[in-house]
């Protein structure tokens, strides 16, 4: 725990979630409506915070509550010494840039290692004598509240990080800046007990460090943030082979909403650990990188891509779809703050997007298909539906407001428990009232299969599954004796 006072522990929650969401100085400072200046401030312990943006920035990083609590905790000491000292002088550091940076993550079915080698160049006019890192973890993405309970309970400690550092392989040593349950900032130090060893200007230095992490405390995901100019950036993954593990990234920069990695992970096998690389030249300032992993059961056999064999859900599950049995698949999403979580939205759909990609590699979908965001295990009322004609329908806060045009009962299949396909009755034209991202309500009318598509989706956030829908007595049945694969849903004449 941490021994700071609550002006540093305000400061380093605040830096732990713009850490974790991807954001910028800047970025929090347009969501919340205030300069950079004044959080660059805050940050750095001159401006003491209001309380009108602890609350702003606790909505806008989606932090669970955890800075009203650490303003709170602020508020409860008269004297607050941290907002009164000067700024740590970081200025020596903005000439910086890495001409290469080198980031690897090795899991060994319990722990995963760290390392991060970046290739310094000093382009200013002072000597560089030092380098701020941050280790931020989160062990369950999108739902703060969850994580900020469980790390209370199991801080991360400095005894499992295990911390190494090096620059051009002499060891430095380091000083703590920010210690919290969750997030660790510090200075490493270009010195030890037998020298010193600055970056003079004009010079290159490779600077590396590593930590160590257990899996009981470290999401499925890492993420790389561009914080200084970076030339190049490569990122390997290294996963036992046994444990099936598929890979995927979402890229958020500035000035677009996350989307898929522009260029493709490659996967090799290596003495029997299965390795994912992924490189980019000139990532643009402030970008976030995020890679995302689920490994598959050691069970699972080697999926048939026919889509008649009964592992069906085995190979759903291989590609990160939530299974039947989880909880967030029947608890009703949470809600989205339109216009103020927009950012938030759009990397839910980016991941939507890139969900249903990887569906597509191992199932035909001739009806159309869909994905919610509880089937990749986020809490957040978002889901997307591609129908056979090619167009994509993206739903935020999507509810079904009216039912017309008479009933039709088809077979429908689910992501989430893919082996069954079941005889489903819905409304031939469904009312949608949803939520663009700008805030604006719509209504929306869906007919037909889009109806069907639309209305399983908008199911999956109010925490139903089909199942539910079907009639009494009538039982899905083995996707082996199903004969529709591929085929889209029938109509006979336009509903009325």
């Amino acid at each position: 725990m941490s021994e700071h006072g609550p002006g540093e522990v305000f400061i380093a929650e605040l830096k732990r979630w713009r850490d974790v969401r991807g954001l910028s100085q800047t970025a929090l400072a347009q969501a919340v409506g205030y300069t950079p200046s004044y959080v660059s401030k805050v940050e750095s312990g001159q401006q003491r915070p209001s309380r009108s943006f602890a609350e702003d920035a606790d909505a806008a990083l989606r932090a669970g509550g955890a800075l009203r609590r650490a303003f709170h905790d602020l508020g409860a000491t008269r004297a607050e010494p941290a907002f009164h000292r000067p700024p740590a002088p970081e200025a020596q550091v903005s000439s910086l840039t890495v001409e290469h940076e080198d980031t690897a993550l090795y899991y060994d079915g319990r722990t995963y290692r760290a390392t991060q080698r970046r290739r310094l160049y000093n382009g200013g006019t002072d000597p560089i004598t030092r380098y701020l890192i941050r280790i931020s973890v989160d062990r369950y993405p999108g739902n703060p509240e969850r994580s900020n309970q469980h790390y209370r309970e199991h801080p991360l400690t400095w005894e499992e990080i295990n911390l190494s550092a090096s620059i051009d392989g002499e060891e430095v040593g380091w000083r703590v800046q920010h210690d919290r349950d969750a997030f660790k900032e510090l200075w490493l130090l270009f010195e030890n007990d037998h020298g010193r060893y600055p970056l003079y200007p004009g010079e290159s230095a490779w600077l590396e460090y590593s930590y160590t992490v257990g899996d009981d405390k470290w999401g499925t995901w890492f993420q790389r943030a561009i914080r200084l100019p970076t030339q190049r950036l490569g990122v390997r993954l290294d996963f036992p082979a046994d444990l099936d593990p598929v890979v995927w990234g979402t890229e958020t920069t500035m000035t677009a909403a996350a989307f898929p990695f522009r260029n493709p992970i490659r996967s090799t096998i290596e003495n029997g650990r299965r390795v994912f690389s992924w490189s980019a030249d000139e990532p643009p300032l402030h970008a976030r990188y995020r890679l995302e992993w689920n490994f598959r059961t050691k069970t699972t056999k080697e999926p048939n891509l026919n889509g008649t064999a009964d592992m069906a859900s085995a190979r759903m599950q291989a590609i990160g779809v939530v299974q039947e049995g989880d909880p967030i698949l029947t608890t009703p999403a949470r809600l989205f703050s339109l216009p103020d979580e927009a950012e938030d939205a759009r990397r839910v759909v980016a991941e939507l997007h890139s969900a249903a990609d990887r569906a597509a590699t191992v199932h035909n979908f001739g009806k159309g298909m869909g994905v919610a965001a509880p089937q990749i295990g986020i809490d957040r009322a978002a889901a997307i539906v591609r129908t056979p004609e090619g167009e994509a329908i993206t739903l935020l806060n999507p509810r079904i407001i009216e039912e017309s045009g008479g009933f039709d009962e088809q077979y429908e299949g689910c992501l989430s428990f893919f082996d069954v396909r079941g005889m489903v009755p819905r409304p031939l034209s469904i009312s949608v009232e949803h939520t663009d991202i700008d805030g604006q309500q719509r209504i929306t009318i869906f007919e037909r299969g889009h109806a069907r598509l639309v209305a399983h989706e908008v199911d999956h956030l109010h925490g139903l599954l089909y199942r539910t829908k079907m009639r009494p007595g009538v039982q899905p049945i083995p996707v082996s004796e199903y004969r529709g694969t591929g085929q889209t849903w029938q109509y006979g004449t336009a509903p009325k």
